[in-house]
């Protein structure tokens, strides 16, 4: 691995990545790039960072054959996705489908790069009541188009990626990621829990996979030094229950219908601006869904390691709670 290409590098996943691939001290060089116009991480003289409007694919064509081929960039981290829930139209779905697309074919034809790595999400699985709880890579997919545009696209760009396995000269590896619990990642678990009264459903208790920005990056950092391809669910350490969640992080919880929570979140959004969308939660809300790590561990060496701080955004000025514990032997047997 001599170069690293990284998009969505100024998200908080991102600005973690590049650092701990810049950590690594083997001389690897990193091309970061985003929309924003000045890199706000730690400066290094093997970073080269680049603002751009992946949306145009004639910006995307040159970043590739222009920089990219110059700094003999071998491997691409592909994360950028529209930060915003609730953000839908063509230009999201630009960015979160067409550019992964024009991305993967461009890389295909690249004189230097044979790895792609594109960062997903579990959210595009679905979750039911009918379904196993421990999730494996063969999982079944949301695929309701009555999901938001969130879902749809990121399935779209994820199932974009996978047809090319086999197809493509290139080594290609899709992480689907677990729920990373930060701000800047469009984490519904950190909105939700940014309220001091959390509402969830009457009579249900899920188990929920949440992932730490840690973890996420060292995942990362494993698949593209990997030759390994394939789908790879990336779990986190903490698989924990909603109410626990809740009560980690210092909030109150007040069970009701589930047929009231869609609209009191609606008003909560519409008078605070926050971006937890029940309409993506309604389902995992009330069922169960833990990732099997299982070909993660036996291909990456991937294994997660650390907790989730559970401070919601409005308690980050208060005492740190207590992390939540997790024993394997509960990822093996999770509730339904």
């Amino acid at each position: 691995m001599t170069g690293v290409l990284v998009t969505g590098a100024t998200t908080l996943f991102g600005r973690a990545l590049v650092e701990r691939l810049l950590a690594r001290r083997d001389g690897t060089t990193v091309l970061a790039v985003a929309a924003e116009r000045t890199w706000p991480g730690v400066q290094d003289r093997r970073l080269h960072y680049l603002p751009l409007d992946l949306t145009r694919s004639r910006d995307v064509r040159e970043l590739l054959f222009g920089p990219a081929r110059d700094l003999a960039i071998d491997v691409v981290v592909h994360s950028a996705h529209h930060r915003s829930v609730r953000a839908k139209g063509r230009r999201v779905h630009a960015l979160n489908v067409d550019a992964t697309r024009e991305m993967l074919q461009l890389a295909e034809r690249h004189p230097t790069i044979r790895r792609f790595v594109y960062v997903g999400s579990a959210e595009i699985y679905r979750v039911d009541a009918a379904l196993p709880a421990l999730i494996g890579e063969d999982h079944p997919i949301e695929m309701s188009p009555e999901m938001p545009q969130r879902v749809r696209d990121r399935v779209e760009a994820d199932l974009t990626v996978c047809v090319r396995m086999g197809l493509s000269p290139l080594s290609i590896a899709v992480l689907r990621l677990a729920e990373t619990f930060a701000p800047e990642c469009g984490s519904q678990l950190f909105d939700y829990l940014s309220s001091r009264v959390c509402y969830r459903p009457i009579g249900h208790d899920p188990m929920l996979d949440v992932i730490s920005i840690e973890d996420a990056t060292r995942a990362t950092e494993l698949a593209l030094a990997s030759r390994a391809q394939g789908v790879f669910n990336v779990p986190g350490a903490d698989v924990l229950p909603l109410s626990a969640a809740i009560a980690y992080a210092k909030r109150i919880a007040i069970p009701i219908g589930a047929s009231l929570i869609g609209p009191l979140y609606t008003a909560r959004a519409r008078v605070r601006g926050t971006e937890f969308e029940w309409s993506l939660n309604r389902r995992r809300f009330r069922w169960s869904g833990v990732l099997d790590g299982a070909r993660a561990k036996r291909e990456l060496g991937y294994q997660p390691q650390h907790r989730v701080r559970w401070t919601a955004p409005a308690d980050e000025t208060t005492e740190p709670t207590p992390r939540v514990h997790v024993d394997d032997t509960l990822r093996a047997t999770p509730p339904t």
